[in-house]
């Protein structure tokens, strides 16, 4: 196999992907790289493709005209659209394409909370009690929420770019969350609300590449969600991340293995799911037991800027073996390293947010690793095009060796509103003093 040079189209345009993109580009195994759409970070490392990863046809097209032999999914619209099963169906597409990510069926781990909070209750998955309800079932949902005790945690069933699940601390704001879910706040992704119980603990997220039997586990992390230092104010899609966790020690990796992962992997299996791909598991820790928070069908981000620091092995080897549904003789390498990843934002994100603000200060920085999540290119000029810009990322020896490392560059990085929070890592460096 180390003669063997894979043609790959990578979909995607974050942090995310160009952190992918960042470790499929040391393979010795990586052909001709292209990205759609890409962004200037990744499209350093590959080459861009102008369009949407919602445009399947110019993805088909692709694949043929530059003779793709594996395509690897960033983001889940795609997956959880049937992107996967489309290109498998067209004739034209040619016979062995390798596809990192599930088809529509597997994809409804993420697709619809209800299904997976199904799935879990099938396959004995330790996961929060819940129930769910459609518009014609408000009062019998406002009866559940009157049941359970305050914080409240309310769900759109669909995907809601990230934003779909709502965490009240009184009664009221849980019955308000509800009316502005089934009155449309979130389109079709609101026709079902899933209400479930709220677990106090520790978030912590676990990544597995699975070939549908066999399973690689990746470096855990922990996200940090909210724009504000000490965890306060609005959710948003990340604001940094650390790996490793330092409560995931061999006895909790080991229930999160037996618990959760394995009979996770062997569910999908059981029920007839052809499942190539990875699969993060948002957990809470709690007292020492892992439960499911959520089901994604895709890497996380921004924890992935974070684990592919950590993995010394080829991903794009095992990702191969994935994708080809033979992981058996695959062995993950992880570096004993810790690392850590702030992230730099737009002024006024996660809410209203201006764009095009020249980037200036990134040529200095060489001595750590810069993932691009919402840059672009205007007049030769690196300017801000989304809520997350950059994500500065760097190992050391130990967290707090990383962290310093992060935060001594960090304002090297300037533009117009630029804005980061100070804290990330000190709660897990201070663990077990910085337990919530």
């Amino acid at each position: 196999m180390t003669d063997m040079k894979y043609n790959v189209l990578l979909l995607g345009s974050g942090g995310r992907e160009h952190a992918l993109a960042w470790k499929i580009a040391q393979s010795p195994m990586l052909g001709e790289f292209y990205a759609l759409p890409g962004n200037p970070g990744i499209n350093s490392l590959a080459k861009g493709i102008e369009g949407k990863v919602s445009d399947f046809e110019l993805i088909r097209r692709t694949v043929v005209e530059k003779n793709i032999d594996m395509v690897i999914c960033g983001p889940e619209d795609p997956l959880v659209g049937g992107l996967r099963d489309f290109l498998e169906s067209c004739p034209d597409v040619r016979e062995g394409l390798l596809f990192v990510g599930p088809g529509k069926d597997g994809a409804r781990l993420e697709g619809s909370k209800d299904f997976a909070k199904e799935f879990m209750s099938r396959h004995g998955i330790p996961t929060a009690a819940y129930r769910t309800f459609t518009a014609g079932q408000k009062d019998e949902a406002l009866d559940f929420l009157h049941s359970l005790r305050p914080p409240y945690v309310v769900k759109a069933d669909g995907l809601a770019a990230g934003k779909g699940v709502i965490i009240s601390e009184s009664l009221d704001e849980a019955k308000e969350s509800l009316e502005h879910i089934f009155g449309g706040q979130f389109g079709s992704a609101g026709s079902k609300v899933v209400i479930e119980e709220y677990l106090d603990g520790v978030e912590v997220s676990f990544f597995v590449l699975t070939d549908g039997h066999e399973y690689l586990l990746l470096p855990e992390a922990k996200d940090y969600k909210r724009i504000w230092d000490g965890d306060k104010g609005l959710n948003t899609g990340g604001m940094g991340s650390v790996s490793p966790v330092p409560f995931c020690d061999g006895e909790f990796v080991e229930k999160v293995r037996g618990r959760i992962i394995e009979p996770t992997v062997k569910g999908l299996e059981m029920e007839g799911m052809d499942y190539r791909g990875f699969i993060f598991f948002g957990l809470m820790n709690c007292g020492g037991d892992p439960y499911v928070i959520e089901y994604n069908v895709r890497m996380g981000d921004p924890e992935t800027e974070s684990v592919m620091l950590r993995i010394d092995s080829d991903l794009l080897a095992h990702m191969a073996a994935a994708a080809r549904g033979n992981l058996s003789a695959e062995a993950i390498k992880v570096s004993g390293r810790a690392a850590v990843t702030a992230i730099i934002v737009s002024g006024g994100y996660p809410e209203k947010y201006a764009k095009g603000y020249p980037v200036s200060g990134l040529e200095a920085l060489t001595d750590i690793t810069v993932f691009h999540a919402g840059t672009a290119m205007k007049d030769g000029r690196l300017v801000t095009s989304g809520g997350r810009v950059l994500a500065l990322s760097a190992t050391g020896e130990t967290l707090p060796d990383a962290r310093d490392r992060v935060y001594s560059r960090v304002d090297t990085v300037s533009f117009e509103g630029a804005f980061h929070r100070s804290d990330i890592a000190l709660d897990m460096i201070n663990w077990p003093a910085g337990k919530r």
